[in-house]
């Protein structure tokens, strides 16, 4: 699903850096604009990022190399075009997404590919590259090999939705809790207002965002059913509905649990028959290929699980095949399977407003809410059709559709319909997002727009530019405990002044260049055709909208600044360190002391060795997780979880420090008690120790129990 791990947990190698060394590599810029900010900061990213995945390693592992291109069919004959629309010349885009592809494949490391291209009805390109198996030798069958599809499964959900509203059943202006069980129904936590289906189709129900350890599972016995699953992981509840765009996968399962409940079945039943099978998708499932268990739905047919790709991991050591990922706790949300060519048909379907082979899906009025904006956070913001992403595409043209990633596979699906176009692309290895990201795109602008010029604008003044620097904080995150941390630390948006009179944009260490537009506070990509928007609150940008339209980025206060973090680190460390060697070279005279002033100084060394062991933790964590699926299967860490209670009984001792300086410096007679420079020394430490404090519960670290 829109569930890329590259963006939530890859990222946490960083805090090493981050947590003791500073953020200075993260606020180095690049020119170059080599990145696209990220619709999350997380494996479910509501759209992969264009950042190019990482360079190959000094030394890189021989991998076999990627077969031949499954042989295409002979493509059928175009359709006549929509007026002003010249078609696709078949054997051209052949060529252009074979070169495509196959670059990204070597440059990225990608184990196997699948490509499917619509237009006016017609296949006019559905292709297989690398393979399915790299131990089976599998090749990537268009037309036989199911690639994870990841959110793109919301779009079918959305589909099924706007049926029942059609039909009356549901209503988008009534709260969600109408069409759920009791047991399931949205709490209020305090919040005014109630979620309404509405605020779950356009990603607004103000719910904050969690995944780790429970998104995904890799052992098939902790797949729970989704009622159970949608019971025990509630988020909470951190904004009133409809104010500010998050994306939530939780949200789109609740839709799914609506729709079960309405239609007296279980979701994967139901979308099958109301979507799938009237859609003639032969090879499309939300069923998962796992053993048979009677409180779940049934699993995959075992004829479809045998044509599924692996999922891969690259390393330094080569292509790693992975087990499944899970997601059937949330199907709604990106449990489905699909092969090139049914998303062909898929796409086919929604280019035809609703009917496909003399069968109606869905009604001319769902295809019309698909493609208009149902929600802006802003003007000149992308937005959500009806649950669809509106997509700015080359050539001052606009698409909708929808991405979608697991932990291995990352899929786009974009559709452009005044050029009856449809682009479907799939890989199978964690480092291919880069090539579903842009290859649509890239299509359109190489058959359909003009060649791409310098851009000309009017830059910003110094002062003008000055206005957005900051650093801003995603509001698609977990909002408390280790995971809320970690958050924090992987989400920001570093917004500085470039060189040329726009603004560089830095995130997961890349920069992207925007320009200004002849519209306040609305910036335009130099590479691209996305656009990004800013609100500004007393005259000063507070926020700015991601380009996907699915999440916005506040601007942190001086606390929440990653450098206040490590020079708060820093400080802690070396007076935990000075601590410590202070038990150890202190001169005879310097050990005189009271009885008081004894258990002060016993209090303060306890505290520099947990505090010591906490930063030593964060450091072992943030060191093992570059594997991905360790931090997500493994959650909560084990590291984290140690470091956070050290932290949290450091705090203690601390505070209890605190009420002893007193004491400690009214001492006892001359002879028996510390110098000036030592009883200075133990305030000064005591206070680093509880600054150190204010900081790590600010950022929900002490919080050991919530994770």
């Amino acid at each position: 699903m829109t569930l890329r791990l590259s963006s939530k947990v890859a990222r946490c190698a960083a805090v090493v850096g981050i947590w003791l060394a500073g953020a200075g590599s993260a606020t180095s810029q690049s020119t170059a604009p080599t990145a696209a900010i990220p619709t999350a900061p997380r494996p479910y990213a509501p759209a992969p990022t264009t950042a190019k995945p990482r360079t190959a390693p000094a030394v890189r592992a021989a991998r076999p190399a990627a077969p031949a291109a499954a042989p295409q069919a002979a493509a059928p004959p175009v359709a006549p075009a929509l007026p002003g629309v010249t078609p696709l010349p078949a054997p051209e885009l052949e060529a252009f997404v074979d070169g495509f592809v196959r670059r990204s494949m070597n440059e990225d490391h990608i184990a196997g590919v699948t490509v499917s291209v619509v237009q006016n009805g017609q296949v006019v390109l559905k292709k297989g590259y690398g393979v399915a198996s790299v131990s089976g030798g599998r090749r990537v069958d268009p037309d036989r090999t199911l690639f994870r599809i990841g959110s793109i499964s919301k779009t079918f959900t959305w589909i099924a939705l706007q049926n029942e509203i059609d039909a009356g059943r549901i209503r988008p202006d009534t709260p969600i809790n109408v069409y759920l069980p009791e047991k399931l129904q949205v709490r209020d936590q305090g919040k005014k207002n109630p979620v309404r289906v509405r605020d779950l189709y356009n990603h607004t129900p103000g719910f904050e965002d969690r995944a780790l350890g429970q998104l995904f599972e890799r052992d098939e016995r902790r797949i729970r059913p989704l009622d159970v699953y949608l019971r025990q992981e509630r988020p909470n509840r951190v904004r009133e509905p409809g104010v500010l765009p998050a994306y939530s996968n939780y949200g789109v399962a609740l839709v799914g649990a609506a729709l079960a409940n309405t239609g007296a079945k279980p979701f994967e039943d139901l979308i099958a028959e109301r979507v799938i099978t009237p859609a003639g998708l032969t090879r499309t499932t939300f069923r998962e290929p796992r053993a048979w268990r009677d409180d779940l739905p049934a699993p995959m047919a075992p004829a479809l699980a045998a044509d599924m790709a692996e999922g891969y991991r690259w390393t330094p050591l080569g292509l790693q095949a992975q087990p499944i990922e899970f997601i059937g706790q949330i199907a709604p949300a990106g449990s489905a399977s699909s092969t090139a060519a049914d998303m062909a048909r898929y796409m086919t379907l929604l280019l035809n407003g609703g009917a496909i082979d003399g069968r109606t899906v869905f009604s001319a009025r769902a295809a019309q809410a698909f493609r208009t904006p149902s929600y802006r956070p802003a003007a000149g913001a992308a937005g959500l059709n009806s649950g669809f992403q509106d997509i700015a595409l080359p050539g001052n043209r606009r698409g909708f559709g929808h991405a979608g990633a697991t932990l291995w596979f990352h899929s786009n699906m974009v559709i452009a319909p005044d050029l009856g176009l449809g682009v479907f692309v799939s890989v199978n290895t964690d480092t291919g997002q880069s090539l579903p990201a842009t290859l649509p795109s890239a299509i359109v602008e190489r058959f359909y727009a003009p060649a791409r010029a310098v851009p000309a604008f009017a830059p910003l003044s110094a002062e003008a530019a000055a206005l957005y620097e900051g650093d801003y904080l995603t509001d698609r995150r977990a909002y408390g405990g280790l995971e809320g941390f970690v958050n924090r630390l992987i989400g920001v948006a570093k917004v500085r002044a470039s060189a040329q009179g726009g603004l560089a944009i830095t995130t997961d260490g890349h920069t992207r260049l925007w320009i200004p537009t002849d519209r306040d506070d609305v910036f335009k990509a130099a590479d691209g055709a996305d656009m990004l928007v800013f609100q500004r609150e007393d005259g000063t940008p507070t926020r700015f909208f991601a380009p996907s339209g699915v999440a916005a980025y506040e601007r942190v206060g001086p606390l929440f600044k990653q450098g206040v973090l490590s020079g708060m680190t820093l400080l802690a460390a070396l007076a935990s360190i000075a601590t410590l060697a202070g038990v150890f070279v202190r001169s005879r005279r310097d050990t005189r002391q009271t009885t008081s002033q004894a258990r002060a100084s016993l209090l303060q060394t306890t505290q520099a060795v947990l505090w010591l062991a906490a930063i030593a933790c964060v450091g072992a964590f943030a060191l093992g997780s570059g594997d991905v699926a360790a931090v997500v299967f493994g959650w909560p860490s084990g590291w984290l979880l140690t470091a956070s209670a050290c932290a949290f009984i450091a705090t203690l001792l601390t505070l209890l420090t605190l009420a002893m300086v007193p004491v400690v410096w009214r001492g006892g007679r001359r002879v028996d008690s510390w110098t000036d420079v030592r009883k200075l020394s133990f305030t000064v430490t005591a206070l680093i120790f509880i600054g150190y404090a204010v900081v790590l519960a600010a950022w929900g670290f002490l919080e050991f129990w919530n994770t």
